[in-house]
């Protein structure tokens, strides 16, 4: 068998057992969901996070099977890791989107499907949280409208929430 063949069938192979691996950890965390041991809006993320570091792996796998050096693949991934960090510095509020999406998905009590009213001078929104990602919340409002606020916006104002 020549080099390249082998090459193929590790990609392969490692393409299958990423597909394998996504699927039984998928299976899992839905299991933990229904056993009510974590929140749907937890679960969603999760999967979503298992998923990118998933394919980070299997990248770097398949790119030392196809013969690129680690040490030339980290330095690349630690320059696009700093640009990105770098961007970041420079956009505080994307930021603060990003922590406030943290902080809202391990400590908030406003959960995925809650219906909540958001409580300020100028506006009040009320309605259901349709998702919840890691820049923005979006609520389905009464009237059938689809309002998006900036995580950081809907970690700062007073939400009521309404219990069933």
């Amino acid at each position: 068998m020549k080099l390249i063949e082998i090459k193929i069938y590790e990609t392969i192979i490692s393409i299958v057992l990423f597909f394998i691996i996504k699927i039984i950890i998928i299976k899992l965390i839905d299991r933990t969901v229904l056993k009510s041991l974590l929140h749907k809006t937890r679960g969603k993320i999760i999967k979503k996070v298992f998923k990118v570091v998933l394919i980070t792996i299997i990248l770097i796998f398949i790119l030392s099977v196809w013969g690129v050096d680690q040490s030339e693949l980290f330095m690349f991934m630690a320059s696009v890791l700093t640009v990105i960090g770098i961007a970041l510095f420079a956009q505080w509020s994307h930021l603060s989107n990003l922590t406030s999406g943290m902080i809202i998905f391990f400590n908030h009590s406003a959960k995925l499907d809650d219906t909540i009213q958001i409580i300020d001078k100028d506006y009040n929104i009320e309605g259901r949280i349709s998702d919840i990602g890691l820049f923005f919340v979006k609520i389905k409002t009464i009237e059938n409208e689809e309002v998006t606020l900036p995580n950081n916006v809907f970690l700062q104002k007073m939400i009521k929430k309404k219990i069933s």
